[in-house]
């Protein structure tokens, strides 16, 4: 395939690039603005990912309009649709000419766009999804690992399963159980890597002494979980794990409320990271565990303002009368990276100095150090990934109403504080 980066390269090379209908002028000759393009599920199932989008975009125009930087954000929305993901994806490229691809949450939006990237040779840098979903589910045969290859222009930066895996198996070890699992694993790039038996949970619990019922696949916006309830009941689970949305996890907790099934823990990646998913349970969410990326208590610093976290959170705080939410600090250091990228390149409409320029980030940013160096993660991913560290939280009612997210397990990143320890569910 001839991608629009080869085009460009032989337009170049025969001095006809000026006259190229439908081709860009590199963006210095034309002195105009370094164009960042940025999709995120801004409407959907998937909208709270995007809650805090509008404000830090705001935050970061004002930061770079300050320092002098003459930066546009050209924004899509995914609609929580991987189609639409890919669609917007190449507008951008095509349509808008952007410089450098921005990419966050779920890998129903950052799969999609980083793939139509691959294809373009369109730097991309994405975040807020476990990277193996990321970077397994776009190789050509997932279930062959030999075959897997790294990628070219796109990059990204996360926890992985593993870590998921560690944090929520040292929250459990808090609590007395018997060590019976049941699995939540929805058939999406999430749950597929989460539930999947040689690099998702299965393995490592098993290996920790659980034993997990999976009940098995179900599709995203179900309305009747009562056969995975039923499951659960029957054998004896008293910790229930998964990947589910938003909307799902409602729906599971109150059936099975209503159904008499309450386990003793409920760790669950995406659906309860959010304040309003679990202000929606009533009392029902007191002591509902779930990852934490990020929080105001971490102890990093903004690169671009020099905020803290404590004090990037309350800023949110002030400006939408909102509580604080998780991706506020990943999309803050998303586009921390794409400023300090764009300064290093020298020429933001060379492709290849944008790519080394992200292959040789080291950068402290408001979520941690993101590097890619390769740390802490197999060959085959090194190049493509940087990993940022995880925490384990729990959700406890306030006295006057709402919840706070309490820090309750740090031993993969001891430099984050806890607030206290965890509890079982009553």
């Amino acid at each position: 395939m001839i991608t629009r980066r080869t085009l460009l390269r032989n337009a170049a090379a025969t001095g006809v690039l000026a006259g190229t209908s439908g081709l860009a002028m590199p963006a210095l000759a034309q002195n105009r603005a370094v164009r960042l393009g940025y999709v995120s599920p801004q409407t959907g199932p998937l909208a709270a990912f995007a809650e805090a989008d509008k404000f830090v975009i705001d935050s970061f125009m004002s930061a770079t309009k300050a320092a002098g930087l003459n930066i546009e954000v050209i924004v899509k929305d995914s609609q929580s649709n991987p189609n639409r993901a890919a669609e917007v994806a190449n507008e951008l490229i095509v349509s808008d000419e952007i410089d450098l691809m921005l990419v966050a949450s779920t890998p129903e939006t950052t799969n999609p766009v980083t793939t139509t990237c691959e294809a373009e040779e369109m730097p991309c840098i994405s975040t807020m999804a476990p990277w193996q979903p990321w970077f397994i589910g776009q190789q050509g045969n997932p279930g062959d690992p030999a075959s897997w290859q790294p990628f070219e222009s796109s990059f990204h930066f996360f926890w992985g399963l593993e870590d998921v895996i560690a944090v929520f198996t040292n929250m459990w070890a808090q609590v007395e159980t018997n060590k019976q699992v049941g699995g939540l694993f929805p058939n999406d790039g999430d749950g597929n890597a989460w539930g999947d038996p040689n690099v998702g949970f299965p393995p490592v619990l098993k290996e920790k002494g659980y034993t997990l019922t999976d009940p098995g696949r179900y599709q995203n916006l179900t309305d009747d979980f009562s056969a995975q309830i039923n499951a659960f009941k029957a054998g004896d689970i008293q910790i229930v794990t998964g990947v589910m949305i938003p909307p799902d996890f409602t729906t599971f907790w109150n059936q099975a409320k209503q159904q008499g099934f309450t386990p003793k823990v409920a760790s669950m990646g995406k659906a309860i990271l959010f304040p309003q998913a679990v202000e929606a349970l009533g009392n029902a969410g007191h002591n509902l565990s779930s990852e934490v990326w990020w929080s105001p208590s971490h102890p990093f610093t903004s690169s671009l303002t020099g905020e803290t976290s404590a004090q990037v959170a309350a800023g949110f705080s002030a400006a939408t009368s909102r509580p604080w939410t998780q991706p506020i600090g990943f999309i803050h250091a998303l586009f921390e990276v794409a400023v300090d990228v764009v300064k290093r390149a020298g020429d933001p409409t060379d492709r290849d100095a944008v790519v080394a320029a992200i292959a040789a980030t080291k950068l402290d940013t408001l979520v941690g150090p993101v590097t890619w160096d390769g740390a802490n993660l197999p060959p085959f991913a090194q190049k493509n990934v940087a990993k940022t560290p995880l925490v384990g939280g729990q959700w406890r009612l306030k006295d006057g109403g709402g919840y706070d997210l309490v820090v309750v397990d740090n031993a993969t990143a001891p430099n984050i504080p806890t607030g206290g320890r965890m509890e079982a569910i009553s």
